[in-house]
């Protein structure tokens, strides 16, 4: 009798239980009922899905969501061994201070959802400095970045063009008032990984650079719009650092810094780590930064930079074209760029390097640590209303050499430069280029610059059909 009475009850409670957690997930099946279920593209595809809201995500625009996306991301982790999971932020406007990814783990954003950086420095965690730069860019120490992530493998960021608002005018206000006392939060920086995907949002007023892989091998980032005013400090698009085959692809960038800045460290610190960036393809870019390059190498590169394709690019409105940043202290080197199918509007420069870009971390910087630039190839280019064809500036002593300019054409701006080609320090080879070039680059008739056939194994990676559900 008792046993049958204790039966009873235990059958009660479980019943309970199980209509509990049936309502729970029909809830969650209701929210993916509203959402629909939404194709994108991905390097693998998740077996575990849930939606922000399930965690206590409100998306008012006014509320908190850090603790919901720290509660989400770490509930989720736990599937990284198990087919990984997928956190779908439905549409809202989701308020939230910084967090951090896990591996075999994708963050979707649907088309309607904004979510929005707080403005609040406490909701931003200090992190370490990078090791290959010795202080943040700022200066001092460093703010988290909005997403974060750090040793992982199979990671995806994207959504449906869905929004990543840094909310940076209060920080930029802060930077140019000196009032700031650590180096600014980016939008995204993911550190030490493997198998990295950004791709198919739009992410607008980061308070500084706003996509950051550093020390990441086999990255992929494609379908970003990034804007920032022209006038925001330090809005850097896209910097890969010290990562290693590296794919961006079709994005649209007005900023108000470099479009794409490849980077690799910063003196005596990126000599140290000597890490290069190498194995990068850039392609179907377009720019727009009237203070800025569209593709910058440097100023950071004293782990060294190799390897770099880019093509099928438009600038508009632009400082410069390709842009090689550099200077005595930094070392390491710049070698076999390749370039092509660019085409230019409303110019300051096309072609612009610099040898003596002076900034320092401190003052440990070696003088004796010169670097080397070679094997700069630019080729099958179209520029109109061009201020000033080429700016071309080696270290004495040190020349860049084996650059290689050819079928080039470049159109002067109403009130162009009386000396459209300056060059010191500099040597190598062109044909095809109008207007004339330099003395230091001789023509060499049949020339053709060189531009790598095979790919990348990057170029390789095909992209999987996953589903929001």
């Amino acid at each position: 009798m008792e046993f049958h009475h204790v039966m009873g009850m235990v059958s009660i409670i479980f019943m309970l239980g199980w209509l509990g957690f049936g309502e729970a997930e029909g809830q969650r099946l209701s929210v993916s009922k509203v959402l629909g279920s939404v194709g994108y593209s991905a390097i693998n595809c998740r077996k575990h899905s849930a939606v922000l809201t399930d965690f206590g995500g409100v998306g008012d625009g006014k509320t908190s969501n850090t603790k919901a996306f720290r509660s989400a991301i770490a509930s989720l982790g736990k599937y990284a061994s198990d087919g990984g999971a997928q956190l779908i932020v439905p549409p809202g406007k989701w308020l939230t201070g910084s967090f951090n990814l896990t591996s075999h783990f994708t963050l979707f954003l649907h088309k309607d959802a904004v979510l929005l950086g707080s403005q609040d420095e406490a909701e931003y965690p200090h992190v370490a400095v990078l090791p290959s730069y010795g202080k943040g860019r700022d200066g001092g120490g460093r703010f988290s970045s909005l997403i974060f992530g750090t040793n992982l493998t199979d990671v995806v960021i994207t959504g449906n063009n869905g929004t990543i608002d840094g909310q940076g005018a209060i920080w930029w206000e802060k930077f140019k008032q000196k009032k700031l006392k650590d180096t600014r939060p980016y939008l995204i920086e993911i550190m030490f990984s493997d198998q990295v995907q950004i791709s198919n949002l739009t992410l607008i007023n980061s308070p500084s650079w706003n996509v950051h892989p550093i020390y990441c091998s086999n990255v992929l980032i494609q379908g970003l719009t990034i804007l920032a005013p022209v006038d925001s400090p330090n809005t850097d698009g896209i910097d890969p650092d010290s990562c290693t085959n590296t794919r961006i692809e079709d994005c649209y960038i007005v900023s108000g810094d470099d479009c794409v800045a490849v980077k690799s460290g910063w003196d005596e610190y990126g000599i140290k780590v000597g890490i290069p960036t190498q194995h990068l393809v850039i392609r179907r870019l377009t720019c727009i930064s009237p203070d800025s390059a569209t593709i910058a190498l440097g100023s950071e590169m004293s782990g060294g930079i190799n390897d770099v394709r880019a093509e099928d690019i438009t600038a508009i409105n632009t400082q410069s074209g390709v842009r090689i940043k550099t200077g005595i202290g930094r070392g390491g080197y710049v070698k076999n760029i390749y370039a092509r199918r660019f085409t230019m509007n409303t110019m300051k420069y096309v072609f612009w390097m610099t040898g003596d870009y002076g900034s320092h971390p401190d003052p440990g910087w070696d003088p004796k640590a010169i670097p080397i630039i070679q094997g700069i190839n630019y080729r099958d280019m179209v520029a109109s209303n061009v201020t000033y064809s080429a700016r071309l500036e080696g270290i004495p002593n040190d020349p860049f050499t084996g650059i290689c300019i050819s079928n080039v054409t470049i159109g002067l701006s109403k009130k162009p430069k009386e000396l459209q080609w300056n060059c010191t320090d500099v040597a190598g080879l062109t044909n095809g280029v109008t207007p004339k070039a330099c003395n230091l680059l001789p023509l060499k008739k049949d020339l053709s610059c060189n531009f790598p056939a095979d790919k990348l194994a990057i170029e390789n990676v095909q992209l999987k059909t996953c589903y929001t559900r």
